[in-house]
């Protein structure tokens, strides 16, 4: 006879079934009905873990340790993988990571889309170095243990771990790391403590264009003044700490080039970064990206898709889905959650005219920036809430591609969007549990899904990118 629930604080061990998005893993244990969720797990494996919580036939647990491994599962390539949080599946070969990742939006999808809507998962071009933005956070792995500049490790929100042989960027940005690691560690300048509230390091920004190979690093401290921190025998100011900080990153060897370091104060008392004030220590505040032809202004805190390369497969998928069967030459498009605008300028050259609508300031000039830059001159780009300006934009729109954030749309501004009535609607979702909520909405309003494709833009991590073709007569 089977247990009716599981017990809290019990060790078990059982076999992940399936893992879902995001990172999800379904454990079943012999002689127990229900299943226990367990992060950080691959299917097929054989594992111990620990109950925290429990509802009856369900319960969550936390991962103690593998003990089979899946058949499909390889030694990882990165020495950090074990400790490091940065990563979920680097130990799956990447076709079993696009398999895992295109199960996973078919299973959210399913009671939603007909199985012939599904387009296979699209890979991204490149599975190393693929990042163009790292936030690094400085720290320590061990209480008052030496700086650290890395990652936070697996499941700490407060223990950083140095990530020097990291594989999900490319060695420019290993050799900023560390050597911004060893910088300040012979200063002795300390990180900023969540806790306590003091001390002067916080993050590490760095941002490199695929195609240009521009680099641009930015240093996030308190406001406090980096020469009152140091402990070194000869306290330097403020001026020369970052002024020799300028020199040790200009003097490195890197494939690309530095055009820009910036120094961003920072004194939230949250972990996100924050740009309270940011200076030029060298060079510029921007650098810039090409995408399809296109050329982008980007500056350290506006939003660009983190993996350039499979940007473009993504924006390519995006152009095809709106343009494929429609006459757009005199057509009002409307592109909601538009960020820096890069979807809006690949549309303008079919549309009458494109309207971009983003709530972040900093991208909406970015976008007006670079509309100038490609010469595109019917790209409009409203600041605000999609809920609120969708009520003062007096142009009708003829489609409408929506690529809003992770926590998807608001229930009312969803609203507003289906009662346009338009025939094609392209909806971008970096979190497809958010489409699966949102898709109802579109499919009683008469909606229905022509295409779903998935796209990787994170190897090795958990996340999938989702294009959603809806069409109405």
């Amino acid at each position: 006879m089977s247990e009716p629930v599981w017990k809290k604080g019990e060790r078990y061990v059982g076999i992940v079934t399936d893992v879902r998005f995001p990172n999800k893993g379904i454990v079943r244990v012999e002689g127990i009905d229900g299943i226990c969720v367990v992060k950080n797990t691959v299917p097929g494996q054989t594992i111990a873990f620990c109950v925290f919580k429990r509802r009856n036939e369900r319960a969550e647990g936390r991962l103690i340790e593998v003990l089979k491994r899946a058949e499909t599962e390889i030694e990882s390539d990165c020495p950090h993988f074990a400790d490091c949080g940065g990563c979920t599946y680097r130990t799956l070969p990447y076709e079993e990571q696009l398999k895992l990742k295109e199960w996973q939006v078919r299973f959210l999808l399913k009671d939603l889309v007909s199985e012939e809507c599904f387009l296979p998962i699209l890979p991204s071009p490149v599975t190393e170095g693929f990042r163009n933005k790292m936030e690094f956070s400085f720290g320590d792995s061990v209480k008052d243990g030496p700086l650290e500049l890395g990652l936070h490790k697996r499941g700490s929100f407060y223990d950083v771990l140095s990530v020097s042989e990291c594989r999900i960027v490319d060695e420019d940005y290993r050799k900023i790391l560390s050597a911004t690691q060893a910088y300040f560690r012979s200063l002795k300048i300390p990180f900023y403590h969540k806790l306590r509230h003091e001390g002067v390091l916080r993050h590490l920004l760095v941002r490199k264009a695929a195609r240009t190979g521009e680099i641009l690093i930015d240093l996030v401290t308190t406001k406090e003044p980096l020469g009152s921190a140091c402990s070194a025998k000869e306290p330097l100011g403020t001026g020369l700490v970052v002024q020799n900080y300028v020199n040790h990153m200009l003097g490195l060897q890197l494939q690309g080039k530095i055009v820009g370091i910036l120094h961003t104060c920072n004194d939230a008392l949250s972990d996100t970064i924050r740009n309270d004030q940011t200076n030029v220590l060298f060079g510029q505040d921007h650098f810039y990206e090409e995408l399809l032809g296109l050329k982008f202004k980007i500056t350290p805190f506006s939003f660009f898709q983190t993996n350039s390369l499979s940007a473009e497969v993504l924006y390519d998928t995006v152009r095809s889905f709106v343009t494929s069967g429609n006459e757009l030459n005199n057509s009002v498009i409307y592109d909601l959650y538009s960020g820096t605008g890069t979807i809006a300028q690949l549309l303008a050259p079919v549309a009458k005219e494109v309207i971009g609508v983003e709530i972040v300031e900093e991208a909406v000039m970015a976008a007006k920036s670079n509309a100038e830059l490609n010469d595109l001159h019917n790209c409009k780009f409203i600041a605000g809430d999609v809920l609120k300006v969708l009520d003062t934009i007096t142009e009708q729109p003829d489609y409408i591609v929506l690529d809003p954030p992770r926590d998807g749309i608001h229930p009312k501004a969803l609203e507003k969007i289906v009662a346009y009535g338009v025939p094609g609607i392209v909806y971008i979702s970096c979190k497809p549990t958010s489409l699966a909520r949102d898709l109802p909405a579109f499919l009683s309003a008469g909606y229905k899904v022509e295409k779903v494709q998935p796209i990787d833009q994170f190897p090795a991590s958990s996340h999938v990118e989702t294009v959603c073709l809806l069409t109405r007569e």
